[in-house]
């Protein structure tokens, strides 16, 4: 891969044995990698045509960085819940991180790797060096299952520079240990029985 903006690629790789005191059925592994580049637009006033770019480098980064958390997965089929996340350094737009993730030409590899049918969950934001990233995690098949509502979270102490972005992509390879609080369509089919019943006779 030819990408002269690419500063650095960073891993995160945890393994949760137990929580509230109880060891985890599964263990739960979250996963993620991240990119760090200098920001393709910086220096160069207001662009208003973000496409040359973002044809040029969401592309490579979304190869990338899908080839590489699946190789830390193991498999694409590892990988039960998945999202992204772009951050900004301080002296960028959000819509320069945004570009970058927000196309089906970064997307799409991620999605197809993993078998996926639903849409990633994202995060846009920005900050200076060791803001923590934050990428929010769905099941990939059905965005309804709350058990894998999660959050992959780390930092990179020096990045983003203030003309750089990071862009990242997340994975865990189950759900929240002892999760319990039913799903979407459980409430759904609750919120229905009390409209049709609202005396509860």
């Amino acid at each position: 891969m030819s990408l002269p903006e690419l500063r650095k690629v960073v891993t995160y790789d945890e393994t949760i044995m137990s929580d509230g005191g109880r060891a985890c059925t599964l263990p739960l592994r979250m996963i993620g990698v991240a990119a760090v580049l200098s920001n393709p637009w910086h220096g160069r006033g207001f662009v208003e045509d973000l496409q040359p770019e973002i044809r040029r480098i969401a592309p490579a980064l979304g190869k990338m960085l899908t080839d590489r958390l699946i190789a830390l997965a193991g498999s694409g089929a590892a990988i039960e819940a998945y999202g992204k996340a772009a951050l900004c350094g301080t002296a960028c737009e959000l819509e320069h991180g945004s570009a970058l993730i927000h196309t089906l030409r970064f997307g799409n590899f991620y999605r197809e790797a993993v078998g996926a049918k639903t849409y990633l969950g994202f995060t846009n934001s920005r900050g200076p060096a060791n803001t923590q990233i934050q990428i929010p995690l769905m099941d990939k098949h059905d965005s309804g299952r709350r058990s894998h509502y999660l959050t992959v979270q780390f930092a990179v102490p020096d990045a983003p520079g203030h003309d750089e972005l990071v862009v990242a992509l997340g994975a865990s390879t189950c759900g929240r240990p002892h999760h319990r609080i039913g799903d979407r369509y459980s409430d759904l089919k609750e919120i229905d029985r009390d409209i049709e019943n609202p005396a509860g006779i």
